[in-house]
């Protein structure tokens, strides 16, 4: 068994449905997000994660907003992790510049 899972942003936007890829209720996704939101957001929580930039959603091909590899941890499932995430990145949302 792997000892990493991949996290996409599609997993916590807002934008998506759950059959278009979001994989957490509409009430705790995030408008917003990119992959280097989700490693600064899970070395928060303790975890150890990596971008891979050049990968893209399959979902989505070609779009190539890259995923997270994430180190697992025991007892923590994928769907825990992007609830726990979830709610870190509402309580300490990206800084984004003026637009």
């Amino acid at each position: 068994m792997p000892d990493h899972f991949y996290v996409y942003p599609a997993y916590l936007g807002r934008s998506r449905s759950r059959a278009a890829g979001r994989r957490v209720p509409a009430a705790e996704a995030i408008d917003e997000l990119t992959s280097h939101d989700i490693v600064a957001a899970a070395q928060r929580l303790g975890y150890t994660a990596e971008v891979e930039a050049e990968k893209d959603y399959p979902r989505d091909a070609g779009s190539y907003a890259g995923r997270v590899k994430v180190t697992k941890r025991a007892g923590t499932s994928k769907a825990r992790f992007l609830r726990l995430l979830s709610a870190e990145l509402r309580a300490h949302p990206p800084a984004r510049g003026p637009k």
